[in-house]
């Protein structure tokens, strides 16, 4: 039957639930649950509630354009960066080509100061002209990238390669990854060692906000240390910590969590000051992680494809 085909996939309980929120932050189903399992990815779920509360904001200072795909995956990362790099600190890509114009005119102008900070740190003026006048061609670029790669140059995969990018060649590649989420795969799944063995002990860091599921109903909890209700045990800790295999180097940390899509630089080879070193992605977004000094790349601690959360160690430059 139907409903013993699907026994073994899990269904995010918010995906099935009506939510009031939406009124006020409109999010799309598709889109909702597209967000919320990359979040659950990326082990920032618990920042859900603060996320679709900004998306309030960004969607009225944005212009009120129509909250359906793209857009709404627009809104959406805009009003995570607000959460996770903090207010209007980083306006992302593609939100800030909306306000600026490359789209098109959103049905309401966007807020001045808005689109003044999307100038400022996009390095873009304001566009009024027509968007298709200024689109790159796509199937030269597809081309180029088939043929960089020793792939057929045919309509399939320029088709691939023009919609989905870094996904769509990772998928010709034999490389993508398959994101369907099934029960038994979580159950054996091994627990995973805690991503910094040196990290200090736990450390009053104020009231944290967590989504809790009961019964398919999400709850906001706020958790504050010093309640006497609840105390952070931490895990046993192993008999030895092992030695760290480089000394005396830089270390480059995951600024945030998110998938590391592509590595940029080889172990051994010399880097500048601000080069790129990979290509991380979170929430749809990619960013350059660069590097903060001159040096030789010692090691790396990642593979393309690896999931990090914020602090991971990345790289050791010495």
């Amino acid at each position: 039957s139907f409903e013993a085909a699907m026994e073994d996939y899990f269904f995010p309980p918010e995906a099935k639930m009506v939510s009031p929120t939406i009124t006020l932050s409109p999010m799309p189903g598709g889109a909702l649950t597209a967000n919320t399992m990359m979040m659950r990815d990326t082990g920032t779920l618990h920042l859900y509630p603060q996320v679709i509360k900004e998306m309030s904001e960004v969607v009225r200072l944005g212009g009120f354009g129509t909250s359906v795909t793209p857009v709404s995956q627009f809104y959406f990362q805009q009003a995570y960066l607000n959460v996770t790099q903090g207010k209007w600190k980083k306006i992302n890509p593609a939100y800030g080509d909306m306000v600026l114009g490359y789209f098109g005119k959103t049905p309401v102008p966007a807020d001045p100061e808005i689109i003044k900070l999307a100038s400022e740190q996009l390095g873009k003026p304001v566009f009024t002209e027509n968007p298709l006048d200024i689109l790159e061609p796509g199937i030269p670029k597809a081309t180029k990238i088939l043929e960089e790669n020793n792939l057929p140059v045919n309509d399939e995969n320029l088709f691939i390669i023009a919609s989905c990018e870094q996904k769509g060649l990772d998928f010709l590649l034999g490389n993508g990854k398959i994101n369907v989420r099934k029960k038994s795969d979580e159950e054996k799944a091994p627990a995973k060692p805690a991503a910094k063995a040196s990290a200090a002990p736990a450390q009053a860091l104020g009231p944290r906000a967590y989504a809790i599921t009961v019964n398919n109903r999400i709850y906001d909890v706020t958790v504050a240390e010093g309640t006497g209700a609840v105390q952070a045990t931490p895990a046993a800790a192993p008999a030895a910590a092992p030695a760290a295999p480089v000394t005396g180097g830089t270390e480059v940390d995951a600024p945030t969590p998110g998938n590391i899509v592509k590595i940029l630089v080889k172990q051994g080879d010399s880097v500048t000051k601000d080069q790129p070193l990979l290509v991380m992605e979170a929430m749809k977004m990619e960013s350059e992680v660069k590097s903060p000094c001159s040096g030789t790349i010692q090691a790396i601690h990642i593979s393309a494809g690896d999931t990090v959360q914020a602090s991971d160690p990345l790289f050791t430059i010495g």
